[in-house]
């Protein structure tokens, strides 16, 4: 029985991971999440009779409550763990629509935004790898996924002039770093670390936005359509998970795999 644990799974891209991995009875599958009164709401409702889903509470960013969930989920999974899928992440309204330059005229609350996102994209992953790899190390699968974005490539980010998400490119950035030196250590074991970019899903993000914030975003995906001209905007949740699934499973240690930062096509291509 093949065994997942995966954080964030109360909405968004991380849902659709707890949903689609959970359809097949042969997986086992613990849910992590902040809230998990709401969770075990929807999961009852919305997968009614999956006896292999388990959620369990933690904040990624407290380490004490982190620790924890990786002993009760050592107890449900007795003890080993095949796929790890780092799925929470923060995404900031304050860098989503002005250059960093703008952003400058702002210093403590960029100052702020960005420590936030890098505890939460970055630091918090590098507890919850360290934490779960007693479990990893047991498993038979051996595989940790970093949801990841294109917007921290350098070279997309040059080429075609993206400014904004400034802040958050940054720490998906030194997360991709990170999960290349987790598989610098560990790949000798066996275990294959992979940062994967879901394509532009569309997850609500811009759903508060003003007229002239989606504008600027418009100004984005235009430049999205000029570097991928088959482009038409965002796909949905379950799209972007099915093919992000069917990367990690073609990846592999043996054909070089091991703490690549690639696309939801397998590649360096984004959209």
């Amino acid at each position: 029985m093949p065994s997942y644990v995966i954080t964030g799974v109360s909405k968004g891209l991380g849902w659709e991971f707890l949903r689609l991995i959970s359809s097949d009875s042969n997986n086992l599958v613990v849910g992590i999440v902040r809230d998990k009164p709401t969770t075990d709401k929807r999961v009852s409702e919305e997968l009614k009779g999956r006896t292999n889903v388990h959620i369990l509470q933690a904040d990624v960013t407290n380490y004490d409550i982190l620790k924890k969930a990786a002993v009760d989920a050592s107890d449900i999974l007795g003890g080993s763990l095949d796929y790890l899928i780092a799925n929470a992440g923060l995404v900031s309204s304050f860098d989503a629509y002005d250059p960093i330059g703008d952003l400058g005229s702002k210093p403590k609350e960029l100052e702020a935004n960005l420590l936030k996102m890098f505890n939460v994209n970055v630091v918090a992953n590098i507890h919850l790898y360290n934490l779960f790899m007693p479990l990893i190390l047991k498993g038979s699968v051996k595989k940790v996924v970093t949801i990841s974005s294109g917007l921290a490539d350098t070279d997309l980010t040059n080429q075609y002039d993206l400014t904004v998400h400034s802040l958050y490119a940054i720490t998906k950035a030194a997360l991709n770093m990170m999960t290349a030196k987790f598989n610098a250590q560990y790949k000798k074991d066996g275990v294959l670390f992979l940062s994967l970019c879901p394509g532009m899903a569309d997850v609500g993000h811009y759903k508060d936005a003003t007229p002239e914030q989606l504008e600027r975003v418009g100004g984005m995906t235009q430049k999205f359509a000029e570097y991928s001209p088959h482009f038409t905007g965002p796909t949905t949740p379950d799209a972007a998970v099915k093919d992000v699934v069917a990367v990690w499973e073609k990846c592999s240690l043996e054909n070089g795999d091991g703490g690549a930062f690639l696309s939801h096509f397998g590649n360096k291509q984004w959209l």
